[in-house]
């Protein structure tokens, strides 16, 4: 075993969008296209009633207050089913219900369409799009879906999504030696372990997170660190342990300091094992992917 794997698992023992541009506004009219079927307003039951509050509170879960707030709400009721494809979203039903004004809900609508959740058009109005439309890469679509009726989908194909990704990253990470990043990504290491020991899920989580963002950066190709945010949003949902680094222990700390000596070294294939490993250690992972080999 590594001297930094010891050393952590010693440590283990002692003890957190686009707004509308120029004349975007108009695309959500308040006034009803004529083709709009007004029949049968969405289910508004499962909505947050003090929503249309929380101006006189606190700012949104994203620092976007009301705005961020609106798009929170309705993407997670669009990802959920509970606005379905079958019913218009009537910008003035939303404001009213929600007691926001016709700005924040058009704002929400033009972010809202930029994710390929909905979409408008004259004399249509707008609705919602097919999942097949979602851009489902979106960080706030991964975690609506996460927390969604398709949790466990979301779960296993942000699974075998990283399989795709860090294992490679973690190979083309050893052939850059960054010394200031490699050094960062070993104070994550050691900062995972003492979160541990004091029982902070919390720091550990920001730690790991961080961890998985540098080695992508680290790889030094640009497609695959336009990727990061997805791992990073991974790692952020919840809903059952999919992968090590959703259930830290020994061993979780034990592969990401093989990983650090392994980038140190200039050893590509071990650092890549080591990644796999990591991302293998529930038996629903290794349903989906396969076995890691040892080089």
């Amino acid at each position: 075993m590594s001297t930094l794997a010891h050393t952590m698992m010693n440590a283990a023992r002692s003890a957190d969008s686009g707004l509308a541009g120029p004349g975007e506004l108009d695309r959500y009219p308040y006034a009803e296209h004529p083709g709009v079927d007004r029949v049968g307003f969405p289910s508004w039951d499962g909505a947050d009633p003090e929503l249309g509050r929380v101006g006189r509170r606190a700012a949104g879960s994203r620092g976007r207050g009301l705005h961020g707030q609106l798009v929170q709400q309705l993407g997670q009721m669009i990802v959920s089913g509970d606005l379905g494809a079958d019913r218009p979203l009537v910008p003035e039903e939303i404001g009213q219900r929600f007691e926001v004004s016709r700005t924040v809900v058009r704002e929400s609508l033009r972010v809202l369409e930029a994710k390929g959740l909905v979409s408008a058009r004259p004399n249509v109005g707008t609705r919602v799009r097919p999942v097949s439309d979602w851009n489902l890469l979106d960080p706030d679509i991964i975690e609506w879906r996460a927390f969604g009726p398709q949790r466990d989908d979301q779960r296993r194909e942000l699974s075998e999504l990283r399989w795709t990704i860090e294992p490679l990253a973690a190979r083309l990470a050893a052939g850059h030696g960054r010394d200031d990043v490699q050094q960062r990504l070993g104070d994550m290491v050691e900062l995972m372990g003492h979160a541990m020991a004091q029982g902070d899920a919390l720091t550990f989580s920001r730690a790991d997170a961080e961890f998985h963002s540098l080695l992508i950066q680290l790889a030094g190709n640009r497609m695959l660190e336009h990727l990061s945010g997805i791992v990073s949003a991974a790692l952020q949902v919840s809903g059952g342990p999919v992968t090590g680094c959703d259930r830290p222990n020994e061993s979780t700390l034990v592969h990401h300091a093989r990983i650090v000596d392994a980038l140190a070294a200039g050893d590509g294939g071990a650092a890549e094992a080591a990644m796999r490993q990591l991302l293998t250690v529930h038996p629903e992972v290794e349903r989906v992917v396969p076995a890691p080999r040892e080089h």
